[in-house]
Order: structure tokens, then sequence, then C-alpha cells
């Protein structure tokens, strides 16, 4: 059970649009984002658009990344409005 629960408690990767808007809001490129990670930009434009998730071995690095965005620009990791 306990790999059960470990796999429940990871955190959640934010909506696609979110993750998009974060690295925007820091000036970073996918390409930028991308090599960070040690991903293809076509993959990391695959998670942006919610066409595809990272694997297990680029998850956590992808999360940081997204995690440390976040805090330094929390007006971007807010949901935008509805029309």
């Amino acid at each position: 059970m306990d790999a059960i629960d470990a796999l429940l408690a990871r955190p959640d990767l934010p909506p696609p649009a979110i993750r998009a808007a974060l690295r925007r809001a820091d000036g970073l490129t996918q390409a930028e984002a991308a090599k960070a990670i040690g991903v293809t930009r076509v993959a990391y434009q695959r998670w942006e658009t919610g066409q595809a998730e990272p694997h297990a071995r680029h998850r956590a690095r992808y999360l940081r990344l997204l995690q440390g965005l976040s805090k330094k620009h929390p007006e971007a990791a807010m949901p935008a409005p509805a029309p």
C-alpha cells in the first residue's frame, strides 16, 4: 500500500494553460525550459497543450520548474476568469 499512497500523494501538475502562462511570465521560451528539463521542445510543447503528460523521470523536474515559477509569478498561476 505504500507505493499506492505515494502515487496518490504526489502533487498534480497545473492545467496546461497555466503551465504555459507560468513559462511566459518568466520570459522563457519552450526551448529553454525543455533544455533545462532534458527533453525536446516538441515534448515540452505537448505538455503545455495537454496533448501529453511527462514521463515519470521528467515529471519531478517539470513540477519543480512550475512550482518555482508559480512562486515568482503567483498571478500567472491563477486560472483566468470565466468570460
